[in-house]
């Protein structure tokens, strides 16, 4: 699931991780499906449009996402609190408190972008965490830098996040092994 603001480039890196290469976009008004493989792993990424009309619906489109891809323009100080209002809206749905996310803090090829560092701040991504991996990560998608990095960094987060969930004994599931 790939979720930002309008404007923050997550059908650039869609596309960029699908195709390989920078492709201008226009506002996404609905959503974009896309499978890429990553690490081995095969993955169905939804882009889902960012203007303020489409964030309602985010939540509906949650439910059985293995990880969160959250983009934000590290450009664009003024807009970090509303980026970050969604964000902990997000965090806060039900059935996402153990999900991964991935912060693609992206436009690092701007002036004056914000850091990793900075924006992990701004984004109050302490607020996030019981319990729920994240990762924030630099990013263009203008040249590529840092997208493919990101995305296995979240490959690996999601795989941590299974395996603990395997280990922990849990009342109301079992785990069957074929063997």
């Amino acid at each position: 699931m790939s979720l930002g603001l309008d404007n923050s480039g997550k059908t650039a890196i869609l596309y960029r991780l699908k195709y390989g290469e920078f492709f201008e976009t226009k506002p996404t008004l609905s959503f974009n499906v896309e499978n890429v493989t990553i690490s081995k792993k095969k993955m169905k990424i939804w882009d889902v449009g960012g203007n303020d009309k489409q964030r309602p619906l985010w939540k509906s489109y949650l439910r059985d996402c293995d990880g969160i891809v959250f983009v934000v323009d590290s450009s664009d100080e003024l807009r970090m609190e509303e980026a970050k209002h969604e964000l902990l809206a997000i965090g806060k749905s039900p059935g996402m408190a153990h999900v991964p996310i991935l912060i693609l803090a992206n436009k690092q090829d701007i002036p004056g972008a914000l850091s990793p560092m900075t924006v992990a701040r701004m984004l109050s991504l302490k607020e996030l965490t019981s319990n729920r991996p994240w990762h924030v990560q630099p990013t263009c998608a203008r040249n590529g830098n840092g997208i493919q990095e990101g995305m296995h960094q979240l490959c690996e987060l999601t795989r941590k996040k299974n395996r603990k969930q395997m280990a922990k004994p849990n009342r109301n599931s079992f785990t069957a092994v074929a063997l």
